[in-house]
């Protein structure tokens, strides 16, 4: 699950895919985020590319969410994952990800130029 205010979304819409983009009243702009979302968040499990399924979309109150899934690999020993979204838009953008469900709560923190960060379980 991807979670950007909407707020924040609606202003980066407007940049991305120009000035006509509503993100809260088009449905084609809602898509077209997602879309970028989708395509910048990437993740390997052990090294290989995990084939990452588009679930949904929505606008919840004052976030997007953006929903993806996979199936969970047999043998996990680590995961490498990429997010990016909003980074070529705002190279100061912060982007947090909290990896859960393999033992503690580990937490992935992309800032600056760094591009992918791995956890091991």
């Amino acid at each position: 699950m991807h979670r950007f205010r909407v707020h924040d979304a609606e202003h980066a819409v407007k940049h991305i895919f120009g000035k006509n983009a509503d993100m809260i009243g088009s449905k084609e702009t809602q898509k077209q985020f997602s879309d970028y979302v989708n395509n910048h968040f990437k993740v390997l499990a052990n090294g290989k590319p995990l084939a990452l399924e588009k679930v949904g979309y929505e606008i919840d109150g004052k976030f997007f969410w953006v929903y993806q899934e996979t199936k969970e690999p047999t043998e996990l020993k680590n995961l490498t994952i990429r997010h990016d979204a909003l980074r070529d838009l705002w190279p100061s953008q912060v982007n947090t990800i909290n990896v859960e469900g393999k033992g503690k709560l580990q937490t992935l923190i992309f800032t600056d130029s760094v591009e992918l960060l791995k956890v091991s379980f």
